[in-house]
């Protein structure tokens, strides 16, 4: 039995949760502005740099948000649909500000910061439940290995599908003077790959990690359950993905909707297999 733990606590990390979002669409405001403008004059940098420090201060404020709400559960924030979401968002940001650290990415800020923002509205108005304990299948060391690992790679594969599909409308010549900006193809493209294969390794380790946990919760590490069936798919396919770059020559328009494609079932495994269909591992909480 299921029972609800600090729920006042819970709500504050839900006013975190929100002022964030609160933030994010600033800075999504600002970002569009700056990408919209042809010019690059100094105003164009002011907004750009406020954007930016606005996107950390949602971070950090998330970042509370989701620390709250594991405090109030007793636990690590990942049991149901919308702790992931936060704690996917969070990833997210983090991965993305990390990576400007590394390399000038700033011109994917407008998606990264839209797509966060996307998936912490749907946590807040589809996905939020009352903070409760685990079911005894999830009480283990394995969750924490298992989930944080899967969360880092649907950062990665999130990232990798911006440059996916600002490389298809650069491809074909739409918004062309706004994505004068962007780099070249070519040079989207491999960043694309670099950023699949480090999520596509934390999706290998998902898997692995994934038949470990089964095999000490229901003692079998592969039951063809759904969820399990649909992890395989997306290994699947970002292995495709990352062999027809590599070996066969899949590059261009080609490469990019295969990505897309791989992002899709990452999509399509979180949201509807959580939602519309049964199994051991299906915890939506809804």
């Amino acid at each position: 039995m299921n029972i609800v733990l600090n729920e006042p606590l819970s709500q504050l990390s839900l006013l975190f949760v929100s002022a964030a979002m609160g933030f994010l669409a600033i800075s999504l405001l600002l970002f569009s502005f700056q990408l919209a403008r042809l010019s690059q004059d100094e105003a164009d940098s002011k907004f750009e740099r406020l954007g930016f420090w606005l996107l950390g201060l949602a971070t950090v404020i998330l970042g509370v948000g989701v620390v709250m709400r594991g405090v109030a559960a007793n636990r690590v924030p990942w049991a149901n649909m919308y702790e992931f979401s936060i704690s996917g968002a969070l990833m997210i940001l983090t991965i993305y500000l990390i990576s400007l650290r590394v390399r000038d990415l700033r011109y994917i800020a407008t998606f990264v910061t839209g797509f966060t923002l996307v998936i912490l509205f749907a946590a807040v108005s589809l996905f939020y439940v009352e903070v409760k304990t685990l079911m005894p299948a999830l009480q283990s060391y394995w969750l924490v290995i298992h989930v944080v690992v899967a969360i880092m790679a649907t950062g990665f594969f999130a990232i990798a599908a911006g440059f996916h599909i600002f490389y298809l409308l650069k491809a074909a010549g739409v918004g062309e003077k706004v994505l004068s900006r962007f780099p070249d193809l070519k040079q989207l493209e491999r960043i694309a790959y670099r950023f699949n294969m480090v999520g596509f390794v934390a999706w290998s380790f998902t898997l692995i990690a994934g038949a470990i946990w089964a095999e000490r919760a229901w003692h079998r590490y592969w039951g063809w359950d759904t969820k399990e069936v649909w992890t395989f798919i997306i290994w699947v396919l970002y292995a495709g993905y990352l062999h027809a770059m590599a070996t066969r020559g899949w590059t261009g328009k080609r490469a990019a909707w295969l990505g897309l494609i791989g992002f899709a079932a990452v999509i399509f495994n979180f949201t509807v297999v959580n939602l519309f269909f049964k199994g051991l591992h299906v915890y939506s909480g809804l």
